[in-house]
């Protein structure tokens, strides 16, 4: 209790003293966002060894990714309102001991069936997970570095895919799927035990009732941020889903490329997130307006680039960092925007990405039947801009205030 008291005290250097240590308290939660980040994506690289050992085919094998993404979207806000009266360090643990399980039970399923709830389970603890580390990340450090301790968590989420996924896809495609499972709660163990050391017990903010927390987020200028959120990783999904026959069939790379294709634009992603983190610590609008601006351009001209091996991947490099340039601060702005709720807030805004995720990946596969491959980046073009106009015009009314 005297812990608890010390480091929840409102005391000038006490304060301080806790905010000096963040980067190792973020780094905790950048452990966490990484082994979630390996969950969610290792299983495309290992669908065939879950598919051929269970006995079901490759498009039932692909419902696990599917609900994994529909278990984030829909059960993130409802966890988060059912943990909202739990201290936000003890939700963590506990949100890291469900995912333990999860990857766990995922290890030892017998069946498809267990293996869907062994997803379902982590998927649960995904978007709460960031939700309430976001916040967690951002009262941890002065208010001009907020979106930059976000990023650094986030950072654990992109450096997953250049790291974690290639390394949990070779362990599964050699020791057996289980095994890649296996691996990625052996991180969760790690991540649980730098929550419980390094993040500090911060005081529980003043309960808001359910009625107050749901006020919040159905505030109209926050909703429209959410479709801004929304349209942003539509237009990415929309082209990122269909990234590998883009490249085989249209710019010419054998397939064996991809994948050195997608680490480079991996890395484009981790140093696009470190640097948007800055922008919006530095002008929060006008970064995220001039990175959706960028992200519009550079997917317009990649429908001419993509026909030339070297100017395709520069394109790709530079695509993915702006794109997740503009995560921080869209994470940011959405918190502000709903003060009495903003784990639920951040929560939301996960939920938001992800079914922008899956209607981006259901445009491009219309737009491929019914336009063309060689369409896909353009059509991301206009889905990045409608963003933009959006924001245009929410930013254009706040000035006018």
């Amino acid at each position: 209790m005297e812990v608890s008291q010390r480091l929840t005290s409102n005391n000038g250097s006490q304060g301080q003293a806790s905010k000096e240590r963040f980067p190792i308290s973020v780094l905790s939660l950048t452990i966490g966002a990484f082994a979630i980040g390996m969950t969610e994506f290792v299983i495309m690289g290992i669908l065939p060894n879950v598919a051929n050992d269970l006995n079901v085919s490759i498009s039932s094998a692909g419902q696990l990714i599917t609900m994994y993404a529909l278990g984030v979207a829909v059960g993130a806000p409802i966890m988060t309102i059912l943990t909202s009266r739990i201290p936000q360090k003890k939700l963590l643990c506990i949100l890291m001991l469900l995912f333990i399980l999860g990857n766990g039970l995922a290890v030892v399923a017998p069946n498809y069936a267990v293996l869907m709830v062994a997803r379902m389970i982590t998927a649960l603890t995904h978007g709460t997970f960031f939700g309430v580390g976001a916040v967690i990340a951002s009262n941890l450090v002065r208010a001009d570095k907020q979106a930059g301790a976000v990023s650094i968590m986030m950072a654990g989420l992109t450096i997953a895919n250049i790291i974690g996924v290639p390394i949990g896809t070779y362990i599964g495609q050699n020791w057996g799927w289980r095994a890649s499972f296996g691996s990625i709660a052996v991180m969760g163990v790690l991540a649980l035990i730098g929550i419980m050391i390094f993040i500090p017990k911060l005081r529980l903010s003043k309960q808001v009732s359910l009625i107050q927390q749901l006020s919040a987020i159905i505030r109209p200028k926050l909703l429209v941020y959410l479709l801004i959120t929304a349209l942003g990783n539509a237009g990415l999904f929309a082209v990122f889903t269909y990234i590998t026959p883009m490249l085989t069939d249209i710019t010419g790379f054998a397939e064996r490329s991809v994948t050195w294709i997608l680490i480079l634009f991996g890395i484009g992603v981790t140093v696009g997130n470190i640097v948007g983190g800055k922008l919006a610590d530095w002008k929060l609008m006008p970064s995220i307006l001039g990175l959706y601006l960028a992200i519009a351009v550079i997917l317009t001209i990649f429908t001419f680039t993509i026909h030339n091996e070297i100017t395709a991947v520069i394109t790709i490099f530079l695509w993915g960092a702006a794109s997740f340039a503009v995560f921080p601060g869209l994470q940011v702005r959405i918190m502000s925007l709903a003060q009495a709720a903003p784990a639920l807030a951040s929560t939301s805004s996960h939920s938001a990405g992800n079914l922008g995720n899956a209607a981006g990946a259901f445009i491009g596969g219309w737009v491929i039947t019914h336009i063309a491959l060689g369409a896909l980046p353009w059509i991301g073009a206009i889905l990045a801009g409608s963003a933009l106009i959006l924001g245009l015009l929410s930013y254009r009314t706040d000035l006018k205030k």
